[in-house]
């Protein structure tokens, strides 16, 4: 059974739908991402999921009920929030922001405190050094790492998290974006990830939802997205001006990506991944044979040679 269910929701201001008719599943533990262009409604689906915003027609599911039937306190406490712009209380220290929370549910002080250090610990945020930080005593990366954990803290089923990491520089980004695979493996929950940026979606999803003008046009993991499309504003996205680059280098370049499966069909290694798609298509795994060596890829070896690139390509002209 889904966590996360939509079924058939549609959210209009003036007649106008904004989200048109949507229908997703997100499962348990699953790290899901939404990306679209600006106004493709992928933000007002988060809020919808929040019950930030109520949805004109349709039905949202948490845990098998209708949004409806929970009070709105009580599923917002399992239901964690994570913004761009992160707002930590000023007037409250690192430790203290992350409690709000479960002190709210009633955690012990003696919880609270070996949560907040174990949270700290695993973000490469000493407890000792940090704990009583105030958030203006912190760099921007830092004060969305704690943004995160303030989230993460009470241990939600679910965290939704709308653009958080837009605002940061690109090396920040990076980091925070392996920090959030990171807490993912290690915690298990369910994360619902919007953004507008096509690499950082191929990079952080188990599955990625692409919406258009309020409408969701393709749901997949990302190596089925990067081989099969749904359509060409599906393909546009996925690809972009760098991403058109990235097709025509060579596989030789994927050794780095190598997977350790065995192929029964061979190439060599000056053939572009532009060539080299519809053949993994068809054989799914293909033996490299270059000049530094033989090697095996997938689609699982492109999309992360691609998604690699971007972050590059990314930090080199933002």
């Amino acid at each position: 059974m889904a966590l996360i269910s939509l079924e058939n929701v549609t959210k209009a201001y003036d007649g106008k739908p904004v989200v048109d008719d949507l229908s997703l599943n997100v499962e348990q533990g699953e790290l899901f991402v939404l990306v679209g262009t600006s106004g493709s409604g992928k933000t007002t689906t988060l809020k919808m999921i929040n019950r930030l915003v109520e949805p004109t027609s349709g039905t949202i599911k948490f845990a098998g009920k209708p949004l409806t039937d929970y009070q709105v306190r009580d599923l917002r406490w399992n239901l964690g929030y994570v913004l761009q712009q992160i707002a930590l209380f000023p007037t409250m220290t690192v430790a203290q922001n992350i409690a709000v929370i479960p002190e709210m549910k009633g955690w012990s002080r003696q919880k609270i405190r070996q949560a907040t250090d174990e949270m700290l610990t695993m973000v490469d945020l000493p407890p000792a050094e940090y704990r009583d930080r105030m958030p203006s005593e912190l760099s921007g990366g830092q004060q969305q790492r704690i943004g995160i954990l303030r989230a993460l803290a009470s241990r939600p089923k679910v965290v939704l998290m709308d653009e958080p990491f837009s605002a940061l520089d690109p090396i920040s980004r990076t980091q925070l974006q392996d920090m959030l695979l990171q807490l993912h493996r290690a915690m298990k929950t369910t994360v619902i990830f919007v953004t507008h940026d096509m690499a950082e979606a191929m990079k952080l999803g188990d599955r990625i939802g692409v919406m258009h003008s309020g409408k969701l046009l393709q749901v997949d993991k990302p190596e089925a997205i990067a081989t099969r499309p749904a359509n060409d504003f599906v393909a546009d996205l996925f690809k972009g001006a760098q991403a058109n680059q990235g097709l025509q280098v060579t596989l030789s370049q994927l050794a780095p990506f190598a997977v350790t499966e065995s192929a029964r069909h061979a190439v060599g290694g000056n053939l572009t991944l532009a060539e080299a798609l519809p053949l993994l298509d068809a054989h799914e795994t293909l033996q490299v044979n270059s000049d530094h060596g033989t090697f095996v890829v997938n689609t699982h070896s492109v999309v992360a040679y691609l998604a690699s690139a971007f972050v590059d390509q990314n930090t080199e002209t933002e």
